[in-house]
């Protein structure tokens, strides 16, 4: 027995826990014959492991592992505080001495606890749908495809150039494994004067939802006018939701950012305020406006100020700088000094990822103060709450940007080379580009290589394994190509406690989509 017994006052059994083995639980949708075939539809004992060592994953079950068209049912993970417990039944005949009659059997029951179970995953969701790789012949009779298109062995040059249906379903059908009630909006209703937008195209979905009542300002780099003042909407929004100090506190702080500079983006004005992104987004529209293309595009600018008719605006002006990757840069993809937050090779589906639940922030919310005020049990303090850290905006020598695409400000280089190029043409400047501002042409991609170089040279101080097979270039010199900020795929700059919406994996994109 793994736990003496004890016997209470009326007579249950008290008995100590043993502290190991901690076990987990599956509960398995199915009659289990096989223990080895179980294991294998749930990927093994590696693969129950790999996915018991991450609390966000499910455990997923292949009722077909062998087929790669199955599509699997997944768990979900829940903590348990339970035993599991071994009973035995010992049965003893009795039978008087002379006599064929037998008495009242002698059964005794012993129990064994093998252990303490933490964690159970239950199936708890419905299964996908599946797809087969079938063959509809003329008569209605189906024929199985796997042989001729699932290549089991290597293969001549004739398996590859058969004539064959193309079987490529999509890796999952349904996101949901739960039923759901589908909520059917109804017409919405715009304003007066609103006006569906054109569309061409036979498959093309047209706009559908309202606009939100965030009231921001767009202006493009070549229109005339700039506001003077936010609208009237945008007016009537703030006042309603600024019902505390707090917020009152908060709108002198910002007033006070665009005293000292006039431009700034929203990252940095989250690393120098505590304020609830759901409040910054009311109280921006209601002091700036927010520039969508040109040498300050996505960042807010305070009303009345234009930039293209002040030379020295150029510091504020905005620099898209994505960390370089290839063998030439010293350090292949996989080697990258900043790991993304998202890539291909660990894609997981989204039925196989638990998803926290999220804090939705109400109206009544808004309206208590979530400006810097936190909660008693919070882990920061109030003053701190939502601020991001100066890394955020700021590049300085010898440390690397938090993620691979950073929009920076001229102003938020702290490189002493760095400001030497952007003051090469100070008192000098006589025109305002779309593309370069009132810096000399090709500033950027100046500036872009220089930071280049230094990312480069602080990877080869601390990792100098990547750079020990590279070989040096011509004259000495490190020749780093020239990167635009349009070519390559855009990564999304998420922030620490507060990630942008689903919109868009650009953080300037998902801004616009915030008021748009």
């Amino acid at each position: 027995m793994a736990a003496e017994r004890a016997w209470g006052e009326r007579g249950s059994a008290v008995l100590e826990l043993p502290r190991t083995p901690r076990l987990v639980c599956v509960e398995y949708p199915g009659l289990v014959r096989d223990v080895g075939a179980m294991l294998r539809t749930l990927g093994g004992e590696q693969g129950v492991s790999r996915i018991y060592a991450d609390p966000a994953k499910r455990l997923e079950l292949y009722f077909r592992p062998k087929d790669p068209y199955c599509h699997p049912v997944c768990a979900n993970r829940f903590p348990t505080s339970t035993v599991l417990l071994k009973v035995k039944r010992r049965t003893k005949k009795k039978q008087q001495p002379g006599t064929e009659e037998q008495n009242q059997p002698d059964v005794q029951f012993e129990m064994e606890i093998l252990g303490t179970v933490t964690t159970v995953y239950k199936f708890q969701g419905m299964s996908d749908f599946q797809y087969l790789a079938m063959h509809s012949g003329p008569e209605g009779k189906q024929t199985s495809m796997y042989d001729k298109v699932l290549m089991l062995k290597p293969e001549k040059e004739e398996f590859f150039n058969r004539e064959l249906p193309l079987y490529i379903p999509p890796p999952i059908f349904s996101r949901l494994d739960t039923p759901v009630d589908y909520f059917y909006r109804p017409d919405i209703q715009h304003r007066e004067g609103y006006n569906n937008p054109q569309v061409s195209g036979e498959n093309l979905i047209g706009l559908s939802r309202a606009r939100r009542p965030h009231n921001a300002i767009f202006v493009n780099f070549d229109d005339e006018e700039i506001p003077a003042k936010p609208l009237d909407a945008a007016v009537q929004t703030w006042k309603k939701m600024c019902t505390n100090p707090v917020d009152k506190k908060v709108e002198e702080e910002l007033r006070k950012l665009f005293e000292v500079r006039p431009v700034w983006s929203r990252n940095a004005v989250k690393a120098n305020i505590s304020v609830h992104p759901d409040k910054l987004k009311l109280l921006l529209p209601y002091l700036a406006y927010y520039m969508l293309t040109g040498p300050w595009r996505s960042l807010w600018v305070r009303f009345g100020y234009d930039p293209r008719k002040h030379p020295e605006a150029k510091i504020y002006q905005v620099l898209d700088f994505r960390i370089r990757c290839g063998m030439k840069y010293g350090y292949a993809p996989n080697d990258m000094p900043v790991k993304a937050k998202r890539s291909t090779y660990n894609y997981s589906l989204p039925i196989t990822v638990k998803k926290p639940v999220s804090h939705t922030v109400s109206v009544h919310d808004l309206k208590q103060g979530l400006g810097t005020s936190s909660a008693s049990g919070a882990k920061k303090p109030a003053c701190s709450r939502y601020k991001l850290k100066e890394s955020i905006y700021i590049f300085r020598e010898g440390a690397l940007p938090p993620y691979r695409q950073m929009f920076y400000q001229l102003c938020d280089l702290n490189v002493e080379s760095l400001q030497k190029i952007i003051r090469r043409n100070d008192g000098t400047e006589s025109e305002c580009t779309e593309r370069d501002g009132w810096c000399l042409p090709k500033t950027s991609d100046d500036l872009r290589d220089t930071m280049s170089l230094m990312i480069k040279q602080l990877i080869r101080s601390t990792r100098p394994a990547l750079f020990s097979n590279t070989t040096s270039s011509e004259d000495g010199k490190e020749q780093l190509a020239y990167e635009s900020g349009e070519d390559e795929d855009d990564e999304e700059e998420e922030e620490e406690d507060f990630k942008p919406s689903d919109g868009s994996e650009n953080e300037m994109e998902t801004e616009i989509l915030d008021y748009v």
